[in-house]
């Protein structure tokens, strides 16, 4: 392990946080500058920190894939607790657990909050709590690599740990070039958003932390009913639709972008997103309908929207969708599970590894009857080799493991199952609320410190793929590397 390289690099990631912080001062400048001051102490204390620990150690070039799991955890670990020091020091958030457990959640893009009231938080915090998605929807490491050259030579590392899906697209043949077309990407669906919204005459300010919460599909909202508070037919549609969007592999659009029409129609991953959205849409559509609604076309432009977040994990709401049937919160549930594709900024299993799965199962059941056969799995034309798949069959083991126990623990406060399990899977996916007492309508504050913890932990378990995290309790990281004799 070369310590001194990953302490350097995660100083400079600290000192890239505290430069994303003053967007967020100069708008609390602009509006009443009642929490300015909290800025600048965060800024001021997370700029010292940075710096001391990227001046103090030597930089050593060839970062390994343990140096990469290890900047990437505690990166994570490290811009969660100074990205909470805004929300202590202005006061919306006194306690430091419940502040943690609002910056991970918006760092690692799921939405939970423990905020009753979202709407008497001053304009700067409400820009930062959003902010944060923006930035840990492409990854704040991916973010570090695309602007730091000095983290070059071992960027791939970086990248491979922290991009979501079973393997990361390398775009350009330079990791740092892939991460800024990415990012170009990005920025490009978000001022297409933020142009389309304040078409359909939403404020500025709430145009940009919604557009945050979209395009990272993050969720965290400015009004206590969410994007229901905008009784707007067209809103509604523009955010459903970019949530989509952000749920797809961000490298499909740069294959557009390059007259790949063809891959892009033929890519299976994207079909059974697609195809899985229509499903639940118009399945939940017919059943709100025939028992709430009776008006199909606001039916159906609820569930488009709902499901559409509840896939990409973004957690926005137009409705309580903990009253609908238990048909369509079933649904619902179960998309929780799914998630967006691999490569794009939302959470969950992905649908790549869900297609693996039923391939699996495929497979399985044609070998029942050609036992002799040998039926490889394929994605598109490539078949993917035995570890990969291997890999995702141990990934779904054990993120239905982690559900199952962490639903166990939540339920010792003597919560419903209901509301536990909503919980679990909600940060966990990293989706934003549940079901029962996290329901859309509801929050987290209700939870001791302990269990906002453990839901904490889960928000970093589902957005670095689990293994990031559980692999640094593996004594092999922690010692020194011992070279083969014949080298």
């Amino acid at each position: 392990m070369v310590y001194g390289s990953v302490i350097r690099i995660l100083g400079n990631l600290l000192l890239v946080e505290a430069a994303l912080m003053i967007p967020s001062l100069l708008v609390s400048i602009y509006y009443d500058g009642s929490d300015k001051m909290a800025f600048i102490i965060s800024i001021i204390i997370t700029s010292l920190v940075g710096l001391i620990m990227s001046k103090s150690f030597k930089f050593s070039k060839g970062i390994k894939a343990r140096e990469g799991l290890t900047i990437v955890a505690f990166g994570w670990i490290l811009a969660s607790f100074f990205g909470s020091l805004p929300f202590i020091f202005s006061g919306s958030i006194p306690s430091w657990v419940d502040a943690f457990f609002e910056t991970v959640s918006g760092f690692t893009t799921t939405g939970a909050t423990i905020i009753d009231n979202v709407e008497v938080v001053p304009k700067g915090i409400l820009f930062w709590r959003s902010f944060t998605h923006w930035i840990g929807g492409m990854g704040i490491l991916v973010f570090t690599v695309a602007i730091l050259p000095t983290l070059g030579v071992g960027g791939f590392q970086i990248f491979k740990v922290e991009s979501p899906g079973p393997q990361p697209d390398r775009i350009a043949p330079r990791i740092k070039d892939t991460a800024k077309i990415l990012y170009m990407t990005y920025f490009v669906i978000t001022i297409l958003q933020i142009v389309l919204l304040l078409v359909g005459k939403m404020p500025f300010f709430d145009t940009i932390v919604h557009t945050f919460g979209t395009v990272g599909t993050g969720g965290f909202s400015i009004n206590n009913a969410s994007v229901g508070a905008y009784n707007s037919t067209y809103i509604h549609l523009v955010i459903g639709t970019f949530m989509i969007l952000s749920g797809v592999n961000f490298s499909l659009y740069y294959s557009l972008f390059k007259g790949r029409w063809k891959e892009v129609i033929k890519n299976e991953e994207l079909r059974l997103y697609l195809g899985i959205i229509s499903m639940a849409v118009l399945l939940i559509a017919l059943n709100i309908n025939t028992t709430i609604y009776h008006r199909f076309w606001l039916a159906l432009r609820d569930a488009f929207f709902q499901v559409g977040s509840i896939i990409t994990t973004t957690g926005y709401a137009t409705v309580d969708f903990d009253k609908w049937p238990t048909f369509s919160k079933t649904i619902l549930f179960s998309l929780m599970f799914v998630g967006g594709c691999a490569g794009s900024t939302g959470g969950g299993m992905k649908n790549i590894r869900i297609l693996v799965l039923l391939k699996l199962v495929k497979r399985e059941i044609s070998k029942i009857f050609h036992p002799r056969a040998v039926i490889p799995i394929k994605i598109g034309d490539r078949v993917l080799p035995n570890e990969v798949v291997a890999g995702i069959t141990s990934f779904f083991t054990l993120y239905i493991m982690i559900f199952i126990l962490g639903t166990i623990f939540i339920s010792l406060e003597g919560i419903d199952f209901e509301s536990s399990a909503g919980a679990v899977a909600a940060t966990l996916g990293n989706i934003g609320p549940g079901l029962g007492l996290v329901g859309p309508a509801r929050t987290f504050s209700q939870f001791s410190h302990v269990s906002k913890l453990l839901l904490s932990l889960f928000m970093l378990l589902g957005r670095l793929e689990l293994f990031t995290i559980i692999a640094l309790f593996a004594p092999s990281v922690w010692k020194n590397e011992i070279l083969p004799k014949n080298r």
